[in-house]
């Protein structure tokens, strides 16, 4: 997904992202730059969107706020959480006529605390909107939004969260569905005050699915859409990938994915589409796991199946490659991978690379205690990632590299409620997954975030899970870790006055 919600107030620059660890390079130690190089410095403004959490009256809604301290990053700032109630430009709800015209909607939900420190808010019900988030100053760089629902029981029961990410105009979501007993919403959210036009495609296991009503969608201003996704067709496929394209404005773009039987939790967009993948932080304990793949272009993709385990790269039996064919989305069933060890999913051509998206469905418990999430394929951490919303002993971290032994610190920071930060370093062996173990903020109260930042070595990716037991069932939720964006490279200027001498 490209990211293009980060500026600095002077302008913006475009930021890389890992394609392929044929090409991995290791990251920046610090924030310094060579002689003519850009200039790393912390952003000075963000937003970030939240969907509406569920649509359950019994569902509990908790929110995390977190920025990392970053050097440099201005002293002063704010961040705020605000309903998306589709305003118009002149801050009233609705627009002209609309409902609840003329109503002011000022009041944060969220009010975050000083850098290093989480702030946290809570809801209840099925009422709770999505919402749309700013923040400038010191509380830019970095800032990270948790949302981590609770549904105690009927569709989707469990736990799901999801990280609050940036607007953007294309996402890709290889791992919804169609079928009956699944309740699929793509759930779209304008931050913007003009309104946005919205094609969302589906393709299935034999190419593209016929959904005329995902065409010119219109999302109003400061406003949020869920769309199911078996009102867009007739068709019932188990494994669909959906392409959410954005023909004018920006939208951000999340699935919630809701199961009848084996609980649910959000699809976060994939990494963009390329020629080598990593899916990191499969649970231990995972009773089956699905990959779904899916290639936009003209040509099939042939991928080496790897699995980067606490001893190294291992292939699984009997999945040793897999073949995508072009337009059509393709699954592996892998089941359970992982046998008991840590594990990350790394997918690689088998000859020549050709750009693929794709998402790991992981399944924990058996029967009718079975609960479901997610693990898109990622980008690396870069300099910094971090995961709000944290808990002492259902946290897992897990830290993957894929290209090359990596040495990385992990920072615990002090809780919402109160705490001290403390920080641990960890060394993870090329082509290694390790569950680390993460440190905790001593005298621990509230919840608290990790920050992860690779130190040496090369590239790293990350997840966290997020688990509790409820009625037996084994409730857990999965993020990736990619890089936090708090700084951005801005060019240096350089003037030649030798010819003003001639």
């Amino acid at each position: 997904m490209n990211r293009t919600t980060l500026s600095l107030l002077a302008g913006t620059a475009a930021l890389a992202a890992v394609t392929a660890f044929a090409a991995f390079d290791a990251p920046s130690a610090s924030g310094t730059a060579a002689p003519g190089t850009a200039a790393q410095l912390p952003v000075e403004r963000t937003g970030l969107l939240c969907p509406a959490p569920s649509m359950s009256d019994i569902a509990d809604t908790a929110y995390t706020s977190f920025t990392p301290v970053t050097k440099g990053a201005a002293r002063s700032g704010e961040a705020r959480m605000r309903p998306a109630t589709g305003q118009s430009a002149d801050g009233t709800e609705g627009g002209k006529g609309g409902k609840g015209a003329g109503k002011k909607t000022d009041e944060p939900l969220l009010a975050p605390k000083a850098p290093g420190t989480p702030s946290t808010g809570e809801t209840s019900g099925a009422e709770t909107p999505a919402l749309i988030g700013t923040a400038d100053g010191g509380f830019a760089p970095g800032w990270t939004v948790q949302e981590t629902t609770e549904v105690a029981a009927g569709t989707g029961r469990g736990l799901l969260g999801v990280n609050c990410t940036g607007a953007d105009t294309e996402f890709w979501f290889p791992g919804a569905s169609t079928a009956a007993g699944r309740t699929d919403y793509v759930h779209l959210t304008n931050p913007d005050d003009s309104a946005a036009v919205v094609d969302i495609e589906l393709y299935g296991k034999d190419g593209a699915i016929k959904s005329p009503l995902g065409e010119n969608l219109t999302v109003k201003p400061h406003a949020s859409e869920p769309i199911l996704l078996s009102t867009l067709t007739d068709e019932r496929q188990d494994d669909v990938t959906v392409h959410v394209g954005v023909r004018s404005g920006r939208v951000a773009a999340a699935v919630q994915a809701l199961d009848d039987k084996s609980g649910g939790d959000w699809l976060a967009a994939a990494a963009d589409p390329a020629g080598s993948l990593v899916l990191p932080g499969i649970p231990k304990d995972a009773t089956d796991v699905r990959l779904i793949a899916f290639t936009p272009g003209d040509d099939d993709a042939d991928l080496k199946i790897r699995l980067a385990s606490p001893d190294g790269l291992i292939t699984p039996a009997g999945n040793e490659t897999a073949h995508v064919k072009s337009g059509m989305t393709t699954t592996v069933d892998l089941g359970d991978v992982t046998r008991g060890e840590a594990g990350s999913l790394v997918l690689t051509p088998t000859d020549q690379a050709v750009p693929v998206v794709a998402a790991l469905r992981v399944v924990r418990g058996k029967g009718d205690k079975r609960e479901t999430a997610f693990i898109p394929a990622t980008a690396a951490v870069g300099a910094r990632a971090t995961s709000a919303d944290n808990s002492a002993k259902g946290t897992t971290l897990a830290l993957t590299a894929p290209g090359g032994t990596a040495t990385v610190k992990v920072t615990a920071s002090a809780g919402s409620e109160g705490g001290t930060p403390a920080a641990k370093t960890f060394t993870i062996k090329s082509g290694t997954t390790q569950d680390v173990d993460a440190p905790v903020p001593a005298g621990l109260k509230g919840t608290y975030a990790l920050t992860v930042e690779p130190v040496s070595g090369g590239p790293v990716y990350a997840s966290r899970t997020l688990a509790a037991t409820e009625g037996g069932v084994p409730a857990f939720t999965i993020q990736t870790l990619p890089n936090d964006h708090g700084t951005v490279a801005v060019p240096r200027t350089e003037q030649d006055l030798s010819v003003l001498q001639r």
